[in-house]
């Protein structure tokens, strides 16, 4: 018995955490006791100072049984450092301070999309997705489905309670005929609430999946076919072969009402009879009628038609060995002032120079004079967020956005101010804040529409964080008005010339990529 835990799951020794007792026997030998943890999990969990040993879950809920015989299947095919949990809204939403993989939190119902998406991109991983009945079943049903029908490999664990558990007790789709919640006080009448979903069934139906199941935390014995399920779900993704599917029927003795053991009983007698048990799928999927070609590949500057345009005007892209790693901006203002439209152009800009990027827009539902900023960013390396918290440049197109967000630039970073002056009452933040009379430049120019350009062109000057050759492409391919392309060209100028004359002391550098 010295390498089985407490409930008979076998964990090498070499790598679990274990703690002994010795305990005597009764013909006289003494015997070990074994207490185990899978390395799977972190060694403490930090989601509060004090019960670093503890989930968050409640006593007797199946999520902390199902997390076990998830960690010790992963540890046993030694794909812990292989592996990303994605995980939703729902009683797990703390997966990630007790799983030490690859950790993402998604939106409520999205984790099959998310999920699809991560191993699509990252095809080698083991990819988990980790949902409860109210989140699989009800607003994520659409994702499940098509994600089970497009036979994306990734591997689904469906926690059904039949009710949802984090936020109150209210009927979920899987919630049973007659059964109360919080809103059905008489109980669920198909007449009025419909009947129970059955999601195994349902995505069986489909030609895509590998292999679906059913079990349920109801005694050991139904348990350990829990365990053995779990792990073949994890075998058929490990061999790429496709779709699987586990659902477990799950006791919620909290929200039911019920002791521990009760609930337990509560799974065999009441959910077991409407939630049978059985393997649904397992089999290899049926060979396609019609012979799959793969899709010619193409560059993402050829689907964009960047190269050959480049080509056909003659413009050399720039190939920049940038000085920096990444670069985060905040663009702001009030919608009507081409906030969002500068952090597409630098986002175009940035592509072209073979960067990653990424652009978020944030607005508010007003077409002009609502409030309005993105998040643009350029590095050399993948991008893990999109969300600009922390930026490196603040672009503020008006005052109000100037003080919203001054408070969030890093230590040493750039504000560009579009103003005459910086208002004598600001409170300038440990940053570098030019003030950019943009409107008015843009006036003079002849229409105040470009005064994001003239912003644009003194951002590139004064970061050099891109050319103002690649600018210049960016617009002569986005602005198809002659008139306005010849007022962007100007303003673009205007913007570098400014910050050459009042921001900085020096030699009036020529514009380069366009005269």
């Amino acid at each position: 018995m010295a390498n089985e835990s407490v409930i008979g799951i076998t964990v090498p020794e070499t790598t679990a955490k274990v703690e002994a007792d010795i305990a005597p026997q009764t013909d006289g030998e003494a015997y070990e006791i074994v207490r185990s943890k899978s390395t799977v999990f972190y060694d403490q969990y930090d989601r509060k100072a004090e019960g670093k040993k503890q989930t968050h879950y409640c006593p007797g809920c199946g999520h902390g049984l199902v997390h076990k015989l998830i960690a010790e299947a992963l540890q046993d095919l030694g794909e812990q450092d292989n592996t990303i949990f994605v995980s939703p809204v729902g009683c797990s939403v703390f997966a990630y301070y007790y799983f030490d993989v690859g950790n993402v939190q998604v939106a409520h119902g999205r984790a099959p999309a998310s999920a699809s998406a991560i191993k699509r991109s990252c095809p080698g991983r083991m990819v988990i997705s980790y949902q409860g009945d109210g989140d699989l079943a009800a607003i994520g049903t659409a994702e499940i489905v098509h994600a089970a029908n497009r036979g994306e490999k990734i591997t689904v664990f469906f926690v059904n309670n039949g009710i949802y558990g984090m936020t109150g007790g209210q009927m979920a789709p899987t919630t049973l005929i007659g059964q109360k919640s919080t809103t059905s006080p008489w109980g669920r009448r198909p007449s009025n609430e419909g009947y129970p979903l059955h999601m195994a069934e349902l995505l069986a139906t489909l030609e895509a999946p590998i292999y679906i199941e059913r079990v349920a935390l109801s005694d050991g014995k139904n348990i350990m076919k829990a365990r053995r399920a779990i792990r073949k779900a994890l075998e058929v993704q490990r061999d790429d072969a496709g779709f699987s599917f586990v659902e477990i029927l799950s006791p919620c003795p909290t929200i039911w009402g019920k002791g521990p053991v009760e609930a337990q009983r509560w799974i065999a007698d009441k959910i077991v009879p409407a939630f049978p048990l059985n393997v649904f799928r397992d089999h290899s999927p049926e060979p396609l009628a019609i012979k799959e070609t793969e899709p010619p590949q193409r560059s993402v500057a050829d689907v964009l038609g960047i190269a050959s345009k480049d080509v056909a005007r003659g413009v050399v892209r720039p190939e920049l060995a940038h000085r920096f790693q990444g670069v985060k901006i905040k663009i702001a203002g009030l919608g009507g002032q081409g906030v969002l439209l500068l952090g597409q152009l630098l986002t175009e800009m940035g592509m072209r120079e073979g960067l990653e990027v990424s652009w978020l827009p944030s607005y508010g539902p007003e077409m002009r004079s609502g409030s309005a900023h993105c998040h643009v960013c350029l590095s050399q390396e993948p991008i893990g967020s999109p969300v600009v918290s922390h930026p490196d440049v603040l672009v503020a197109m008006n005052e109000v956005s100037m003080r919203k967000f001054a408070h969030e630039i890093v230590h040493g970073g750039t504000i560009l101010y579009n103003g005459a002056t910086v208002p004598a009452d600001f409170a300038a933040p440990d940053a570098q804040v030019i003030a950019i009379p943009a409107s008015e430049i843009a006036d003079k120019l002849g229409s105040t529409k470009v005064a994001n350009i003239v912003m644009m062109g003194a951002l590139l000057k004064e970061t050099e964080c891109l050319a103002a050759g690649t600018a210049w492409s960016v617009l002569q391919d986005k602005v198809k008005k002659l008139d306005l392309l010849e007022l962007d060209r100007k303003a673009l100028n205007a913007g570098r010339l400014f910050i050459d004359e009042h921001a900085h002391i020096g030699a009036l550098d020529q514009p380069d990529g366009f005269t």
